[in-house]
C-alpha cells in the first residue's frame, strides 16, 4: 500500500438539472492517500513526510477498472498478427484446434500473460478475473505460468483465477485436474456450455458445484446456449447455487439466453438470478441479441463487462480499452445524456461511479480504497462517449502506470 498526494484532481460533485441538457458540476481539489487510503480530500493540501506527489493537472478522477472476464493464458497478443480459421462446428471448431494449438503455445504462455496484464493495467485496470484453462492436453502448464505472472504483480493489482475446464469438464475427463487446479490456487471452478460440450448437463453442472463445494470457492460459468436451453442452464445453476449456498458466489459469463427472451419469462428469470445472488458478465457482443444489461441492473442483478481476449484463435477483436467498451454499451442501449451516460461507469468498476443515480456526490471519500484513474475529460460521461485515454493508473495509493 502506498502513500501519495494528489494535487489539483478533478472530482465530480453534482448534476446541474437546471440546464438542457443537465451537465456535471466538478470542483478541483487535492487528495491524500496514507497505507493505500483516501485520509483527506481538500481545497489545498501540504505535503508531509516526503509523500510521494502527483500533479493532476486538472484531470478527472474516477474509480479504477475491474476486467471480469479475461483469458490471460491463451493469446497472440504480444506475438504475430494471426486471423482465427473460420468456425465449421460451432464451439467444437476451437476446442479441437486448441487440442493441437495449447501444446504448441506452452513456452509462450508467461511471456504474453506478462504482457497483457502490463497492458491492463495502463488501461486502467486493478483487478483481473482471467479464466486459466485446465485441460488433459496441457495439464496443469497454464496455471503454473498463470499464478507466477499474477504473483508478480500482485503488489500493483488484485485477481481472480477460474479454472476452466474449456474441452468440457466430462467430455476431456478433466475432473481429476480440476480439483487439483482448485488445490494450486485458482479461486473459482469454470465451466462451459454443459449441454452442448459435455452433453450432460445435469451430470456436468452437479459436479461443477461439488468441485467448488468441496474447495470452498465460487464458480464462473460460461453459458453460451441459446433460448430455452439457456434458461434451463440457469435454472440448474440457480438451483445448485442454493442447495451448496453459494449464494453471492456464482457468475454467469456470457449469459446469452438472457438476450433471447423478453417479457414475463425474462421477468421470471430474472427473480430468479437475483434470489441466487447470481451476477453476469458481457463482452457487449454486437454480432447477436445483446443481453438487456440496463434492464438486469435495474432488477437488482450485479453486470460486469470483460473482453474475453485480446486476440487469439477465438476472436482477433479485443483491444483491453474498457473505456471503449462502455462506450458502445451506451452506444448498443442508446445511453446518451448526461446522467445516464455517467452511470454506465459502474459496469465496469464493481459498482462505483461518482455520483449516484440521482446525482449526489458519492465517490471519492475518506476511508475509501485509493484505486483510480486519472483522464483528461470533463466528466465520466465525456470520458465513456469520447473514448478519452487513461492518463494514470493508481492502485492502493500507487501509481501503477502513466
Amino acid at each position: 500500500m502506498g502513500n501519495l498526494l494528489l494535487k489539483n484532481v478533478r472530482l465530480e460533485t453534482g448534476l446541474n438539472k437546471n440546464k438542457q441538457p443537465a451537465t456535471t458540476e466538478t470542483a478541483q481539489k487535492d487528495i491524500r492517500i496514507e497505507n493505500g487510503v483516501i485520509t483527506d480530500i481538500a481545497d489545498h493540501i501540504e505535503p508531509v513526510n516526503e509523500t510521494e506527489t502527483l500533479d493532476a493537472e486538472g484531470a478527472l478522477c474516477l474509480p479504477s477498472l475491474r476486467e471480469m472476464h479475461i483469458h490471460i493464458d491463451k493469446t497472440y497478443f504480444g506475438g504475430p498478427w494471426k486471423a482465427c480459421k473460420p468456425i465449421t462446428k460451432g464451439i467444437l471448431t476451437r476446442i479441437e484446434e486448441e487440442e493441437d494449438l495449447l501444446p504448441k503455445q506452452l513456452d509462450k504462455v508467461e511471456e504474453r500473460a506478462e504482457i497483457m496484464v502490463k497492458h491492463l493495467i495502463d488501461q486502467g485496470h486493478t483487478h483481473i478475473r482471467t479464466h486459466c484453462n485446465i485441460v488433459p492436453v496441457i495439464g496443469l502448464e497454464n496455471l503454473k505460468a498463470t499464478i507466477k505472472v499474477l504473483k508478480k504483480y500482485e503488489d500493483q493489482i488484485t485477481y481472480e483465477i477460474v479454472a476452466f475446464p474449456q474441452h468440457g469438464l466430462l467430455r476431456s475427463n478433466s475432473e481429476a485436474i480440476m480439483r487439483e487446479a482448485m488445490k494450486m490456487g485458482a479461486t473459482h471452478v469454470g465451466g462451459v456450455d454443459p449441454a452442448t460440450v459435455d452433453l450432460d448437463l445435469d451430470k456436468s453442472l452437479e459436479l461443477t458445484f461439488d468441485i467448488a463445494a468441496e474447495a470452498n470457492a465460487g464458480v464462473d460459468i460460461h453459458l453460451h446456449d441459446k433460448d430455452t436451453l439457456g434458461f434451463y442452464n440457469f435454472e440448474k445453476v440457480a438451483a445448485l447455487t442454493h442447495q451448496h449456498g453459494l449464494e453471492g458466489r456464482v457468475t454467469i459469463s456470457h449469459a446469452i439466453a438472457l438476450g433471447d427472451i423478453d417479457g414475463k419469462p425474462l421477468e421470471d428469470m430474472m427473480d430468479t438470478l437475483k434470489a441466487a445472488g447470481i451476477d453476469v458478465t458481457t463482452t457487449v457482443p454486437i454480432d447477436r441479441p445483446t443481453i438487456p444489461i440496463p434492464t438486469l441492473d435495474n432488477h437488482g442483478i450485479e453486470v460486469s463487462v470483460g473482453h474475453d481476449s485480446l486476440t487469439d484463435h477465438w476472436s482477433p477483436f479485443g483491444t483491453g480499452n474498457t473505456v471503449e467498451k462502455l462506450s458502445v454499451l451506451a452506444e448498443r442501449f442508446r445511453i446518451s445524456d448526461e446522467q445516464g451516460l455517467g452511470q454506465v461507469w459502474k459496469y465496469a468498476s464493481g459498482g462505483i461511479t461518482p455520483l449516484n443515480a440521482t446525482g449526489e456526490y458519492v465517490w471519492p471519500k475518506k476511508g475509501d480504497q485509493a484505486n483510480l484513474v486519472l483522464m483528461d475529460a470533463v466528466s465520466s460521461a465525456e470520458a465513456i462517449a469520447r473514448r478519452k485515454p487513461i492518463k494514470y493508473t493508481v492502485s492502493g495509493g500507487k501509481k501503477i502506470s502513466g
